[in-house]
Parts: C-alpha cells; sequence; structure tokens
C-alpha cells in the first residue's frame, strides 16, 4: 500500500468539528491533514444556516474564548443577529445569527487553506489502521496510506448515512453528498461500539412564491453583539425573517398521512432528537397544541432559497407540498429541496476519556455528531478540544479537560462520556447546574486565560483581557465607595419607579435594585469615568447578581473537592469489597478520572461513593 504522507495528526470530516479540530492542532504546531469526502461540504450548514441560539451561542462564545474559529466566521458573514432571552436574566442570554451559508463555507475553506501545517484534501476514509491498540494511519477509498500519530474522527452524519422521504430512501450523506459506507466496518474490526441515531431538516423553499404580508416581520438587533471577543468592527443586519404558524389543517393533514410517515411505519432504525422533533412527532406528541410556530429564514442574500424552521420531516413529498401550502403565506410555495430525515452511525460516548480520546485505542479521538450530540456548536466545540488534545498527546503533553464549573463546553462533555446518551444530544441551559457562573458575557474572563495557557490566545489579546478585568474590579472597588443622597437619587429613582431613599446610598448598593442599571447611575456619578462598552456590562453583571453568584462560586468550591479526589484509570473495581455489582459494572466501564465524576454515573449510588472514599483514604500512597 502506498504511502502518501505523514502526519502527527489525521482529521476525518471536515465539517464544524473537523474544521475546529484542523485549526486547532496546526496552530499548536502539529503536522495536520484534514479529508473530506467532498471540498464543496466543508463547513457545510446542511440543516439551518444559522449559528447560535439558547445555550448553543453560549458554546460559540467559549470556543472563540479558547482560540477557536466559529465565532470570528460568524461576525463575517451574519446577515442578521439577535441576542435571545432578554427578558430574562444574563445566565441565559444567548447570540443567535443567521448566516449567508455560501459564504460561511467559503470563508471556512478559505481560513484552512491558508493555515500553516495544515493539508486539505478531498478523500473518503475507509479504514484506521491500528497496532498494539494504538492508531498509526488511515487509508482513502483509493488505496493510499496516511501514516499518522493521531486520528480524529468527525464524520457527522456520513457514516453509513441514510435519506428517508416517505417510502423512498436511498444512501447518502446530508445534501445528497456520498455516503461513508465503509468505515463503519473499519471501526467495528478496532472495537469500537457504535449506535444509529436519526436526525432531519425542513424543506428549502423559493422566497417569490412566499406571501409575506401574512406574516409577521422578525428583525435583528439594533446594537448588535458580535460572537468573537476580538471583532471590533462589526457589520449590519441585512435580512428579515418571518414568522407564520401551522393550523388544524396542517395538522390533519399529518395525521391523514401518519403511516407514510418513515418515523411510524417502522422504516427508522435510528433514534432521533428529542429535543429537534419533526412536525409529525410534534403532531402526535402534543396533540392539544392548536398550532406550531414557523420561522421563514433567509439562505443567503444571493439566493431565493429560505428554510423553513419549525417543520421538519420525512413525509412523502407530495404530503409535505399540501401540508406547506395550509400554512398562511404559503399558499403557493415552490419547494426547492424536499425535507428529509437522515439516519448516520455514531459511536457510544462513554467509551471516550474527558479528553474525547477512546479508552481502548491510543491516539483515537472523536468529535462531534459521531459522539452522539446534535447541533453546529456542540460539534465544534468538541472538535477543538480533540483537536487541543491530539496535538498535546503529540507533544507529550497533559491533556485539557475542562470540568462542568469552567464553561458549557466541559458540561457537554462530561455528560457525554460519563452518562452516555441513547438520542442526539442537544446543549440546553438547563442541563447545567452552575449556568449563573458560565455566563456568555464572561466567556473571556473564565477560558481565554486558559487558551493562552495552551497556545492558541496571542500575548496581545491576553493582555487586553486583563485590561478588562483590572477595569472591571477597579470600577466596582470605586462604586462601593460612591455616596448618591436622598435629594439627588429621589428624583431617579422615581423616575424609573424604584423605592426613595432616606439617607445617603452607595451607588454598588443601588445597582442591586432590578430596575436599576450601571446607566441610569450616570447623573449620580460625576466623576465616572469613560469605560468600554464590555467593562460596564462586567461592572453591572457582577454587583447585581453578587448574592447568587458568591453562592455558586460555593456550590462549585464543593464540587472541587470530589473532582480533586483522582481515581486510577487503571482500578480495577471488582477488586473493591462493598461496591454492588452494578456500581462495579459501570465503574469498570467509565473508566472516572475523579470521585465526582464517578458521583455523576447512573447506577452508582451515594453509599458507592462512600465505600470509593474509604478505599481512596486507605490508599491514598
Amino acid at each position: 500500500m502506498a504511502v502518501a504522507g505523514k502526519y502527527d495528526v489525521a482529521v476525518i470530516g471536515g465539517g464544524h468539528a473537523g474544521v475546529e479540530a484542523a485549526l486547532a492542532a496546526a496552530r499548536l504546531g502539529c503536522k495536520v491533514v484534514m479529508f473530506s469526502i467532498s471540498l464543496d461540504a466543508v463547513g457545510n450548514l446542511p440543516c439551518n444556516p444559522s449559528i447560535g441560539g439558547t445555550a448553543k451561542g453560549h458554546l460559540v462564545r467559549e470556543i472563540d474564548a479558547l482560540g477557536g474559529e466559529m465565532g470570528k466566521v460568524t461576525d463575517a458573514v451574519f446577515i442578521q443577529s439577535k441576542m435571545l432571552n432578554k427578558g430574562k436574566g444574563p445566565a441565559v442570554h444567548s447570540l443567535r445569527a443567521q448566516v449567508d451559508r455560501k459564504k460561511y463555507h467559503m470563508e471556512i475553506k478559505k481560513r484552512l487553506e491558508y493555515q500553516e501545517n495544515l493539508d486539505v484534501k478531498q478523500a473518503e476514509i475507509v479504514d484506521i489502521l491500528t497496532e498494539n491498540n494504538a492508531v498509526y494511519a488511515v487509508v482513502t477509498q483509493t488505496g493510499m496510506q496516511y501514516l499518522a500519530k493521531t486520528v480524529i474522527i468527525a464524520t457527522g452524519t456520513y457514516l453509513r448515512g441514510k435519506i428517508l422521504i416517505g417510502d423512498y430512501e436511498r444512501e447518502s450523506g446530508p445534501d445528497g453528498m456520498f455516503p461513508a459506507k465503509q468505515l463503519s466496518e473499519s471501526l467495528k474490526r478496532i472495537g469500537i461500539k457504535l449506535l444509529r441515531f436519526k436526525t432531519g431538516t425542513p424543506a428549502r423553499i423559493h422566497a417569490d412564491s412566499v406571501d409575506f404580508s401574512k406574516m409577521t416581520e422578525e428583525l435583528g438587533d439594533e446594537k448588535i453583539v458580535p460572537f468573537s471577543f476580538e471583532t471590533k468592527e462589526i457589520s449590519e443586519n441585512k435580512a428579515s425573517c418571518w414568522l407564520t404558524y401551522t393550523n388544524s389543517k396542517t395538522h390533519q393533514i399529518i395525521r391523514d398521512n401518519l403511516s407514510r410517515a418513515p418515523l411510524y411505519s417502522g422504516r427508522v432504525e435510528g433514534v432521533g432528537a428529542r429535543y429537534c422533533p419533526s412536525i409529525e412527532d410534534k403532531i402526535v406528541r402534543f396533540e392539544g397544541k392548536e398550532r406550531h410556530q414557523i420561522f421563514i429564514e433567509p439562505m443567503g442574500l444571493d439566493t431565493k432559497e429560505m428554510y423553513a424552521q419549525g417543520i421538519s420531516t420525512s413525509l412523502p413529498e407530495d404530503v409535505q407540498i399540501q401540508m406547506l401550502r395550509s400554512i398562511d403565506g404559503l399558499e403557493n410555495v415552490e419547494i426547492m429541496r424536499t425535507a428529509y430525515a437522515i439516519e448516520y452511525d455514531c459511536c457510544d460516548p462513554t467509551q471516550l476519556y474527558g479528553s474525547l480520546e477512546f479508552k481502548n485505542i491510543s491516539g483515537l479521538f472523536g468529535a462531534g455528531q459521531f459522539n452522539g450530540t446534535s447541533g453546529y456548536e456542540e460539534a465544534a466545540a468538541q472538535g477543538l478540544i480533540a483537536g487541543i488534545n491530539a496535538a498535546r498527546k503529540v507533544q507529550g503533553k497533559k491533556s485539557l479537560i475542562l470540568d462542568r464549573s469552567q464553561g458549557y463546553i466541559g458540561t457537554l462533555i462530561d455528560d457525554l462520556v460519563t452518562k452516555g446518551t441513547n438520542e442526539p444530544y442537544r446543549m440546553m441551559t438547563s442541563r447545567s447546574e452552575y449556568r449563573l457562573l458560565l455566563r456568555q458575557d464572561n466567556a473571556d474572563e473564565r477560558l481565554t486565560p486558559i487558551g493562552y495557557e495552551i497556545g492558541l490566545i496571542s500575548e496581545e489579546r491576553y493582555n487586553r483581557l486583563l485590561e478588562k478585568l483590572s477595569l472591571t474590579e477597579k470600577e466596582i472597588r470605586r462604586l462601593n465607595l460612591v455616596v448618591a443622597s436622598p435629594d439627588a437619587a429621589n428624583p431617579i429613582l422615581e423616575k424609573w419607579r424604584s423605592s426613595p431613599i432616606q439617607t445617603g446610598i452607595r451607588l454598588s448598593e443601588l445597582l442591586k435594585r432590578p430596575e436599576i442599571t450601571y446607566e441610569k447611575t450616570a447623573s449620580l456619578d460625576p466623576e465616572r469615568p469613560a469605560l468600554p462598552e464590555d467593562v460596564c456590562e462586567q461592572v453591572e453583571i457582577k454587583i447585581k447578581y453578587k448574592g447568587y453568584i458568591d453562592r455558586q462560586l460555593a456550590q462549585v468550591n464543593q464540587f472541587k473537592k470530589l473532582e480533586n479526589k483522582l481515581l486510577p484509570i487503571d482500578l480495577d473495581y471488582n477488586s473493591i469489597h462493598g461496591l454492588r455489582i452494578e456500581a462495579r459494572q459501570k465503574l469498570n466501564k467509565i473508566k472516572p478520572s475523579s470521585l465526582g465524576q464517578a458521583s455523576r454515573i447512573s447506577g452508582v449510588s451515594p453509599a458507592d461513593i462512600s465505600v470509593l472514599i474509604v478505599w481512596l483514604e486507605a490508599n491514598a500512597k
């Protein structure tokens, strides 16, 4: 077999996970090769033409804070930007941007091609070669062998991909691309357990066939917040989205044709995403709901294609047409791309360490939908961590493992490798017990020092963060000293319907009132320094939510005590007397790195944790 090249890191897949993995490893000094079945699908957005959303926006900002690329590219090609959940507290504020789908792909592809240490190749990988339970090469469909010290699998929905539309099915990747048909068998041969999952996407429709006068226009924010902490100049909104709803006629059409839906005809093998169900699944599960939201979103500025968010389906094409034309504003709609479901192979993520390296195969990593997740942002986050850790393994350095208190990325990966998943995993703010600390606005404070330490953040950017933190703390100290008199403060408090004061009050105390903002206290503070907007934001949040933040920090301290009690990776739990049989089985399967991780394994009880604590104390040496 001909050897075509020798690399430190080989990345299989050019989607959002593969892109971040390849860029990170190359920027850390490794020689990297990234394979994609089609270079026209690199950085593709096969489902929704958007980045971010609830909790997902947090992931994008964390990716950027660590030195990843998704946020920067989104800022360069967005066509509408909106901060979601602004009526709620800052813990759940999440950015979401509509992007120009084609320009996003082109920008990603350009950045890959211009990256030093990185070769980008169009090829299907059909085999991963191992020796002594360690990877050493990958093999292309044409028989070329690429030697590699580490390999990252980021195959998305391509592994044995199968498209389903009513009774019709074909082997295919997303968007009509070729599937990866042979790699699954190779993975099984080297001992990797695979699962079968399903996801889907709505139809794409022609803008000229839509009556927007019957819909509600959804505008972007007037004040645009970029995803990347490095973006200094941001463009403006260039497009609108539109809101309409399904109705009783739509629902009846779906009910009348459920027997023709693969999901209900028994032809679907894979498990679908609970939190992103098809429209037929919504109608069945939420029988009493009279209507469901449908957002009509542009695919780009230079195309008439629009995306119908909220009506994902695998119903037959004739039913799709009837269903769409029953909706207000879509009476004469023309479908450009038919909606479909796609089944694909992925791995059981409990086979992975927190570094995303496989436990039984040294140097082999998994990332993205291959690990059982759903969504571009979850994929990119895993890709970044896998790329970092593949590079660090090559360089003989300790793996980077973020814990649950450090970021949504840590929560995402810990959930996957500790609990596993029996359906496509989607990130949500409710999954994090520390969400008040893990806000999208402070991702740089939490993770940029880590990005700097590992080598993905420049010294200039790190110093800018230190300056921001210094200004924030200095201003908080100053506001603790500035006192406003009743005569000065009460007219302002009355204006904003806040209770009057009888004696002088520190401005920091005023800021704790929900209705009072940092900006509203400006007239009471003639010595206020001119500060950057992001500093003002942090000052207000840290003062206003100090009590809640301090309480959560105390919870983190308790969490860290268990996380810092490390367990040997090669420990045989059958040798520990007092553990229940189920606990021994689960612990031997997961091989937790700490007592904290062990406590989160399903089937491991508090009594089992007590036994492990006693064992650790007895074997402290």
